[in-house]
């Protein structure tokens, strides 16, 4: 070999080796915590929070890994949107009604009483400027929040006692979330704010009266038949159920466009998924609580009514707590009228079709 052959060897064995870290860098995967408000693998939300951040890790080829924490595990469950907005994680799963006491009108980017279904509500941030809105909001948190999971519609919950008029709302202790514990506010109950995993504890302390958590699969391994047996429907406070996906956007906008992609991505197809499961899980969960115990009983028309005449009110409040709750509630009203005729025949035709 000649001097220069060898001279020209030893540069690029140099140049491999001193690359060779720099390589080993940009193969490692970026990792992401993933903060949640669920017990781990609760039926409905606490599963779509594992299978997004598998999803996501699976569409990366593991360029991008999202690891999972429960509740309690990093912050309390009704912390993660500070988490996320201090840095403290890169992402959560939760629902935006946990915030609503502090950034009024964010109920209503998960659920709001009497209002839009669930393919309605996702039609409305999806096409009629909902998601325009939620990022306007979130943003001076630096968070960015997206749909991604949905327990579908939610039942009224569960009752040691049946409800037969407004009277017995009154002094009713119950547990609820989102805008339906004003509303029961409004009728005299007292609105309990519990955190899916004490509910039980306080049932069965007797600390509180009643229980609304979400739909049968997911109330059904929770047990709360064997304390209020009445199972009340229908669910006013919640007719959609969608989770909220939340990012940091510095975390964000660090990563590649195909990452972003891949997060956008995977959040949208777990929210679909979660829809359709939560159909088919409802179907047997809900045959299976009838088996246990469960009493399934409909709110008297009267309740309905003063329900749905409380609930005017405190959308109003709501609209009036701020320049940007008026906004958020005046769109979401929007959507519900520019749907509303389509929406009814919708319902008529469901009617007339499944009678046997």
């Amino acid at each position: 070999m000649t001097q220069t052959s060898r001279r020209t060897l030893l540069a690029a064995s140099a140049a491999a080796t001193l690359a060779a870290p720099h390589v080993a860098r940009a193969q490692a995967p970026i990792r992401w915590r993933m903060i949640t408000s669920w017990t781990k693998n609760l039926p409905g939300p606490g599963v779509s929070a594992e299978r997004l951040a598998q999803r996501i890790n699976k569409m990366s080829g593991g360029r991008m890994q999202v690891e999972v924490f429960a509740a309690g595990s990093i912050v309390p469950a009704f912390g993660v949107f500070e988490a996320i907005s201090t840095g403290v994680a890169e992402m959560g799963h939760t629902a935006s009604f946990f915030w609503d006491g502090k950034m009024p009108g964010a109920a209503l980017f998960t659920t709001a009483p009497f209002g839009l279904p669930s393919v309605e509500h996702q039609t409305w941030i999806e096409q009629r400027g909902g998601q325009q809105l939620w990022d306007e909001f979130y943003r001076p948190a630096g968070v960015r929040g997206l749909l991604a999971g949905n327990t579908g519609p939610s039942m009224g919950g569960w009752f040691r006692k049946a409800i037969t008029s407004v009277d017995d709302l009154k002094g009713l202790r119950i547990r609820v979330q989102g805008l339906g514990g004003e509303v029961y506010k409004e009728l005299g109950a007292t609105p309990q704010s519990i955190p899916p995993g004490d509910i039980l504890p306080a049932l069965e302390r007797g600390t509180i009266d009643a229980v609304e958590l979400l739909a049968p699969v997911n109330d059904q391994p929770l047990g709360f038949q064997k304390y209020a047996p009445i199972y009340h429907m229908p669910g006013f406070n919640k007719p959609n159920g969608a989770a909220e996906a939340l990012l940091s956007i510095p975390a964000f906008e660090k990563l590649p466009d195909d990452l972003r992609a891949i997060v956008e991505t995977a959040c949208a197809a777990e929210h679909n998924a979660g829809l359709v499961e939560a159909q088919a899980s409802n179907a047997q969960a809900i045959v299976e609580l009838v088996a246990a115990g469960a009493k399934v009983t409909a709110f008297p028309p009267d309740v309905i009514a003063a329900m749905r005449a409380k609930t005017h009110v405190v959308l109003d409040r709501k609209a009036s707590e701020s320049a940007f709750a008026a906004r958020i509630v005046g769109s979401y009203r929007a959507a519900i009228g520019a749907g509303r005729n389509w929406a009814s025949i919708e319902a008529y035709m469901a009617q007339v079709l499944r009678q046997a």
